[in-house]
């Protein structure tokens, strides 16, 4: 089947990325790596002895990059609905976080545990339509942050990817709701043209 002119600029765009040739030469699954990277350098989220839960981790590009900070004496929790290949010093689960079973499997992985950091990059299926679009990836957001609020230490961190559009100034003011500090990042890997942005809460108040 023949690619249609956006998908095959997409590819060539993907191909000629700077933060793509990177990842494969610095061995990451994702360019996405990057992003958590400079986020984490700016805002210090993730330290040794962390206890770290990554939601839509699937390729794995994020869990590679906080598994070696917390491997010796902390842990990773790693989940998606799609199956990822395994991470030294990561326990992956795979299945939906909002159905009860995988829920639970999370909260029993944990021990009894609370969580130092959740951080999520999830992005939805995209339908092509951008309102639909845009309020499916809002509702994944806020599930991210239901689960935080769950699952957080206090003074705990919170890192969500999140777009710019509908919703998008609603979930900001939530998110400040739980915590004392909310700074928005928009790191070098992300794509210029791209809508996204990561939200960072500092501080969960519990």
């Amino acid at each position: 089947m023949a690619q249609s002119g956006s998908s095959k600029k997409w590819m060539e765009e993907h191909l000629s990325d700077l933060y793509v040739k990177k990842a494969q030469a610095d061995g990451y699954r994702s360019r996405a790596s990057y992003k958590l990277l400079e986020i984490n350098e700016k805002d210090k989220l993730i330290q040794p002895g962390h206890v770290v839960m990554d939601l839509g981790a699937a390729p794995g590009g994020w869990s590679q990059v906080i598994a070696p900070i917390v491997v010796d004496s902390g842990r990773l929790i790693s989940s998606d609905i799609l199956p990822m290949d395994s991470i030294i010093g990561a326990h992956f689960i795979q299945g939906d976080f909002t159905e009860e079973s995988v829920y639970n499997e999370i909260l029993a992985a944990l021990n009894n545990q609370k969580v130092d950091v959740v951080v999520s990059d999830m992005a939805p299926n995209l339908s092509g339509v951008k309102t639909t679009d845009q309020y499916s990836s809002i509702y994944l957001v806020e599930l991210a942050l239901d689960m935080a609020r769950n699952v957080l230490k206090p003074n705990g961190s919170f890192c969500a990817k999140v777009f710019q559009g509908v919703g998008y100034e609603a979930y900001v003011k939530d998110v400040r709701q739980s915590f004392n500090k909310v700074i928005i990042r928009k790191p070098d890997a992300s794509r210029p043209r791209s809508r996204e942005v990561y939200v960072v809460g500092k501080g969960f108040k519990g």
